[in-house]
């Protein structure tokens, strides 16, 4: 996935002297939407995947306006789960890099076990 980092991925607190850099929070829902769609193809129909665990090192900031690719390559499954390494870079280097775990679930019985948590009202 390649993306250019606009207002909406920036820290908030960019003031005073400090610069409007990708914030953490956004380059980690970056990368797992880069492993959940590298997943998708191999899915059947009634499948999704869901994030279940993120180990990300953030390693150099990245300002407004650069453009970052996010990879993601399947390194190993086990039952349900499938565990990636992710990384992200931007024109000049190794911005984030780690692991990420995806579980493989059925729709339906992932929807009913949400609804036994709503209550009625």
């Amino acid at each position: 996935m390649n993306f250019t980092v606009g207002i909406e991925h920036v820290i908030d607190f960019a003031t005073d002297g400090m610069p409007a850099v990708l914030a953490t929070p956004r380059l980690i829902g970056l990368l797992e939407r880069t492993a959940r769609e590298a997943l998708y193809p191999f899915l059947e129909s009634n499948e999704r995947s869901v994030g279940m665990e993120i180990e990300i090192r953030h390693l150099a900031p990245t300002p407004l306006g650069a453009n970052v690719t996010c990879l993601a390559r399947l390194i190993s499954t086990e039952g349900s789960t499938a565990t990636f390494h992710v990384e992200a870079r931007d024109e000049h280097e190794v911005i984030a890099r780690g692991t990420h775990k995806r579980g493989i679930i059925r729709v339906e019985s992932f929807a009913k076990r949400v609804a036994r948590k709503i209550k009625p009202t």
